[in-house]
């Protein structure tokens, strides 16, 4: 029956009999035509026609045919949301609806769309298939004139309105939210309907499911078409920022990596096809750079592969990223914007964040990183100081600058990145060596620190890249010494493993050591030495420290690198077994051997070339002591050269041959004193090693003490002489005395380096000597005639070389551990119980004044070599371990000296004006505590520790430990404070106050430690009344640096300016100088930079301020505003005092000048906040702007009269009349700064109905402030405002 209906209807329709379909559907009930179209559907079967059929029966016109077309709609809508239906049957029907929908009446498309909305509403859009009518009913009806409403009517594009009012303010369910989203972008909306519907639709969000976000997202960028697009980036950004953090201890943290990853990608491509959507997100991320988030940075990078986003993006994170680190120091080092602002979480933990998020499938993200990484190593990289010198950062070195940390930021994305990331490895590697080749002319020590950390955490993985590692040494001879030191220092554990890189820096070095550049045949040395040292032979013994078969992988040279756990435990075990495998004793015994055969021929070459020889032999000898044999028969070889054997010549050694010629200048040949000290050194270690293997050898220890004992004989024979007649010789015999000539002439270049040379053998003797001494007494005043000779030339150096400018002494050849055991011997010996004859024979070095000036004279070179380069001359100065450890020795040593022998029991009864033992202990410490600050900061506490582990705190925090020593040096100061002006001695109060302040940085700035320094640091202060300039400002620097980290200085600020007015009076009578003010003045710029930056950061949160206005109560103050006002109105009082002081001509009153135009800059800058802000929060802030008015301006224009009668005063000479026009230009800055703040002034003034509380003084013409000095000849007029 059903099925006869259905083939009447399309029969009629199909013959065109229309007024029989009609009359035929009329006949029946709804019903009926109901079933009829759902079994049709159902089929799938000539269900079009059957939909076709009946609008040709139903005109839209009759009010019947009208009915007939709603109920059919109201029928397939839900029939095609119920999923019985197939998928191409239900488009069909909508199809077709779509095209009817315009022939609806009114009513109809009003009762059709209140359908969807209550289905919405409801939740029965499952499959939101019916959405796709949606549109085009809401279309349909915004066309319509006019429409029943409640009593009255509404026109079509109102109605419309309020549906989608009714809609977007109803509960939706979370299955229908992206149909519905996808349905509205075929909708007109206006602007306001837009926005609603995006917030919506972004609430939503939380309601999802992880898997249905990327699809809204997508969806969402496509309605985005129509407008809200910033609206619509921030709130997607918003919500993962907000997943974030509710899911970082979750495990959906991997679903939402990847969904972040694919909505990224929606985001990029939307922004690829859309500009003006690139261009809100430009804007969005610009304007909120304190919320971004590892997700944001991600889309950032992402968007910056986009070519022409490129430059703006990495602009921006750059700016950024030092922005942020600029933040976090200034914030670090003021108490007072800790308390007032909250630490945000670090934009460099977000990149990194980034980095390892990345590692869910981000590749899109990967290539930004690497772009990032090395945009920030190249633009904040260490740069070339004057002629080409840069300052050495040692490993351990921390980054303290911004510009650093924006480095170590760069190497950390690059590393971990190349860890990571397979496909980007290559890349890295390769634009790493690029720019250790092509950068020649700055340094790249961080790119080879990036390399050294690479190959340690997976050498394997770099053995792939291999080929491009080998490419890389054919430059070697054209790089500088210190690149090709750091590459092959970086590259050497690969070095075990690849046979063909070994052999292609063999090569390259052996190309290099016949090269025409010296550099070329240094760094062939370089490399050979590096090879010798870690190609071991089997049976060599290692130092003292005998390290494992791997022991190179872990040198010194990666202290301190954290190693991925999973890459290198792998690729260690690999290495491992390739060096054993590959390489036999026999290989490298022969590899060895062929190395020094190839270094004997430097031996003819420069000095300088020779000079790397010597300093390291004694590294490769303690390395593989197999090879001794062959090197020190190398070294005596030499050392004949430079003998004189016979006995009875004098001096004994060739110095003629030492020196070189060509033309009219002289230079080093040989450095002998260097050959001599690598002689010793390698003897003293020989030595040793053969002491301590022969309680464990066997028979055939005799013979190798037969055969090898010739060249022990020989060279220490050679010493012995050499002692024994350099102790006969006077300066005559070196053709040195006090009438030598030390010009720049070809003979007084000649003496120069004859003096430098013989004064090295005499200290290379010294420390040999000592060495074998064993305490005795004869030895030791051996000793004493060797020093004496030594002092007595180098007195005469410093008289004839240092006339008229500072003479710099030579660097000393004693090694560190010598010095460190020198001084124990020296100063502490004394302590413990010694033998009678120890104690003897070190009197008579003890008895002499100047070999104790001379050993903390050493010691203190040796101190300030390592905090400038992170290293010392001589044996182990390599070693991090071994020179901390020596460093401690020392330290421990100098703070006994010092606390025990005070300088002014040293001094007295001592007419000398020669700096005694305690003030250099007390230099040294100074240095000390800077150098293990500087270069060993995560072990500054064992350092302490090793003071004076008898009787210091023991298993204290860092900060006791320091506090301990501070309070001995605080009763070091008391005391000189209390001797009366006459005993007091500048230098050690100055090195004093510098010691506590170095000190001081180790206490933690909340202990009860700190606060106490602060109120001793006051108190002292306060009651010293010495009139020592250099003394006062650094106990002055002290307190500021103190106080900063407590609370704000500016009271403090206040009470020195109010000091400083008193002290030298009003500006109506004669200044005397002081450079105290300067340093208060320095104070006020750091002061007014906080002020300035909490400006800047709340400008940047206007806009959300006055969003959230309402949440704040009527009258209640921020606390950040609170505090400038606080901060602000102090300064100014402090300012008034200034400007109404007698201050000198010169730098003072310039800098004064200078930070009075800067005050009122930011007064402007605070101003202008204050007219944008609301009122009645900030009427405590328009007192402050009237006390600036009414007070200040005035004493300005008074300053500013006073310093054009100095400079009037001082036009009679060309000197001080340059010196008052540098002052002047600071004038007419400072007269604009006060024009434009009371400019805006006013202008605050008419919006508050605050009166203005500007006093105006027009005395000073504008005319004769802007003119030249040289204009201002006479006297002008000045005109007075009534």
């Amino acid at each position: 029956m059903r099925a006869d209906i259905m083939e009447k209807i399309v029969s009629l329709s199909d013959g065109e009999r229309i007024p029989e379909l009609q009359q035929y559907l009329s006949s029946l009930t709804d019903d009926q035509l109901t079933t009829v179209v759902t079994n049709s559907a159902l089929k799938g079967k000539d269900i079009g026609a059957m939909v076709k059929s009946i609008f040709k029966g139903s005109p839209p016109s009759a009010p019947e045919g009208a009915s007939r077309r709603l109920l059919l709609y109201q029928h397939c809508i839900p029939l095609c949301e119920s999923g019985d239906l197939q998928t191409e049957v239900a488009s069909d029907i909508i199809g077709l609806l779509m095209l009817e929908t315009h022939n609806l009446p009114g009513p109809s498309l009003a009762q059709l769309a209140s359908l969807f909305v209550d289905a919405i509403k409801l939740g029965k859009m499952g499959s939101g298939k019916s959405l796709e009518l949606f549109p085009t009913v809401l279309t349909a009806l915004a066309a319509t004139e006019a429409l029943s409403y409640g009593k009255g009517e509404l026109s079509g594009e109102e109605y419309k309105k309020q549906l989608i009012n009714s809609l977007c303010s109803s509960r939706w369910d979370p299955q229908c939210v992206i149909h519905l989203t996808t349905m509205f972008r075929d909708v007109p909306l206006a602007p306001e309907e837009l926005q609603f519907l995006v917030e919506k639709v972004l609430r939503m969000f939380l309601k999802l499911d992880l898997q249905e976000i990327p699809p809204l997202v997508y969806q969402l960028l496509l309605l985005a078409a129509k407008g809200c697009k910033k609206q619509v980036l921030e709130g997607i950004i918003s919500y993962f920022k907000e997943q974030d953090l509710l899911s970082i201890m979750t495990p959906i943290i991997h679903n939402l990596r990847h969904v972040e990853g694919t909505a990224i990608l929606h985001i990029v491509f939307a922004v690829r096809l859309d500009q003006e959507l690139g261009r809100e997100f430009l804007k969005s991320v610009k304007g909120s750079q304190g919320e971004l988030c590892p997700f944001s940075i991600a889309l950032l990078l992402s968007v910056a592969r986009i070519q022409r986003y490129e430059e703006q993006l990495f602009d921006f994170l750059k700016g950024a990223i030092t922005k942020g680190f600029k933040d976090e120091h200034l914030q670090q080092g003021s108490k007072f914007l800790q308390d007032l602002l909250p630490q945000r979480c670090s934009l460099a933990q977000m990149i990194l964040d980034t980095v390892k998020n990345s590692v869910f499938g981000w590749d899109h993200v990967t290539q930004g990183l690497v772009q990032l990484g090395f945009i920030l190593m190249d633009a904040f990289g260490p740069k070339a100081g004057p002629f080409g010198k840069t300052a050495t950062e040692g490993a351990n070195a921390t980054a303290k600058t911004p510009t650093q940390q924006a480095c170590r930021l760069g190497g950390h994305i690059l590393l971990e990145g190349f860890k990571m990331h397979e496909p980007i490895r290559g890349e890295i590697l390769e634009q790493v060596l690029n720019r250790l080749v092509t950068k020649t002319a700055s340094p790249v020590t961080h790119f080879i620190d990036l390399l050294s950390d690479i190959v340690v955490s997976a050498p394997m993985i770099l053995l792939e890249s291999s080929s491009k590692v080998t490419e890389t040494f054919d430059h070697l001879s054209y790089l500088p010494l210190a690149t090709v030191q750091g590459l092959l220092k970086a590259v050497q554990p690969l070095l075990k493993v690849s046979m063909s890189m070994k052999d292609a820096l063999i090569l390259v070095l052996r190309k290099a050591m016949f090269s025409s550049q010296l550099d070329g045949r240094k760094s062939a040395v370089t490399g050979f030495l590096l090879l010798l040292k870690n190609f071991r032979v089997l049976g060599s013994m290692a130092s003292s420290q005998c390290t494992p078969a791997l022991s190179f992988m872990y040198s010194s040279h990666y202290e301190g690198i954290s190693i991925g756990p999973f890459i290198c435990d792998v690729s260690c075990a690999q290495v491992q077994v390739d060096v054993h495998s590959r390489y036999n004793s026999a290989a490298n015994e022969a590899f060895c051997l062929e190395i020094l055969s190839s270094l004997r021929r430097c031996l003819g070459q420069q000095a300088d070339v020779r000079l790397m020889l010597y300093e390291g032999f004694h590294d490769v000898l303690r390395r593989n002591s197999q090879l001794a044999s062959s090197i020190m028969q190398t070294l005596l070889s030499q050392m004949r050269r430079y003998y004189e054997p016979e006995q009875d010549l004098l001096p004994p050694v060739k110095l003629e041959l030492c020196i070189g010629a060509q033309g009219d200048q002289v230079f080093l040949q040989e450095p002998l004193a260097h050959l001599l000290s690598c002689t010793v050194h390698c003897l003293l270690w020989y030595q040793g090693m053969r002491r301590s293997a022969r309680p464990n050898a066997g028979g055939s220890d005799d013979d190798d003490d037969e055969e090898e004992g010739g060249f022990q004989d020989e060279l220490q024979s050679i010493l012995e002489s050499i002692t024994r007649r350099m102790i006969k010789c006077e300066l005559e015999d070196f053709e040195l005395d006090k009438s030598a000539e030390f010009s720049l002439s070809s003979v007084g270049v000649k003496n120069s380096i004859y003096a430098v040379l013989v004064m090295g053998v005499y200290e290379v003797l010294i420390e040999y000597n000592f060495t074998k001494a064993n305490y005795s007494k004869s030895i030791f005043e051996e000793l004493l005639e060797l020093f004496s000779r030594y002092n007595k030339l180098s007195e005469i150096l410093k008289e004839k070389s240092g006339k008229g400018k500072s003479s710099k002494s030579p660097r000393s050849l004693l090694s560190m551990g010598f010095v460190s055991t020198l001084l124990t011997a020296l100063f502490r010996c004394a302590c413990v119980d010694s033998a009678q004859s120890r104690e003897e024979a070190l009197l008579v070095l003890r008895s002499s004044g100047d070999f104790l000036r001379y050993a903390v004279s050493v010691a203190l070179q040796k101190i300030t070599q390592l905090e400038e380069t992170g290293h010392t001359d001589g044996p182990d100065g390599q070693n991090t371990d071994k020179t901390f450890h020596h460093l401690c020795d020392i330290t421990s040593v100098l703070m006994w000296r010092y606390t025990n022998i005070p300088c002014a029991v040293e001094d007295a009864g001592k007419k000398e004006k020669r700096c005694s033992v305690s003030l250099l202990c007390l230099e040294g410490l100074l240095r000390i505590f800077s150098t293990g600050q500087q270069r060993y900061p995560a072990r500054v506490a064992q350092l302490l520790s090793a003071i004076g582990s008898d009787h210091g705190p023991g298993n204290a925090s860092v900060t006791e430990k320091t506090a301990f020593y501070i309070r001995q040096f605080q009763r070091a100061l008391f005391t000189q404070l209390n001797g009366g002006e006459e005993d007091f001695n500048s230098k050690e109060a100055q090195l004093l106050v510098n010691i506590l302040s170095v000190l001081s940085r180790q206490l933690e700035p909340s202990s009860q430690q700190f606060v106490q320094m602060i109120t001793w640091t006051v108190k002292i202060c306060k009651e010293t009344s010495f009139e020592d300039i250099a003394f006062s400002k650094g106990l002055l620097s002290l307190l500021f640096s103190l106080h900063v980290l407590y609370k704000s200085p500016v009271s403090l600020l206040w009470e020195l300016c109010q000091d400083i007015h008193s002290q030298l009076g009003d500006i109506d009578q004669v200044p005397t100088a002081t450079d105290r003010t300067l340093l208060v003045l320095s104070q006020v710029g750091k002061v007014l930079d906080e002020v300035d930056w909490l400006i800047t950061k709340k400008k940047g949160q206007l806009v959300p301020d006055r969003l959230s206005d309402a949440t704040q109560a009527a009258g209640q103050q921020d606390p950040v505003e609170k505090a400038l006002t606080l901060q602000l109105g102090t300064l100014l009082t402090a300012l008034n005092e200034l400007v109404q002081t007698a201050l000198p001509s010169g730098v003072c009153t310039n800098t004064l000048l200078g930070e009075l135009s800067r005050t009122y800059t930011i007064l402007t800058t605070l101003v202008k906040y204050v007219c944008v802000c609301p009122l009645k929060s900030l009427i405590p802030l328009y007192f402050q702007v009237k006390l600036s008015g009414s007070h200040l301006t005035p004493q300005c224009y008074s300053f500013i009269t006073y310093v054009q009668k100095k400079k009037k005063e001082g036009e009679a000479t060309a000197t001080a009349s340059a010196k008052l026009l540098r002052e002047t230009k600071a004038i007419p800055n400072l007269i604009y700064s006060i024009e434009q703040y009371e400019k805006y002034l006013i202008t605050l003034s008419k919006k508050s109905k605050v009166c203005k509380g500007v006093v105006w003084d027009g005395r000073l013409s504008h005319i004769e402030l802007m003119s030249e000095p040289e204009q201002s000849q006479e006297p002008k007029k000045k005109r007075k405002k009534q």
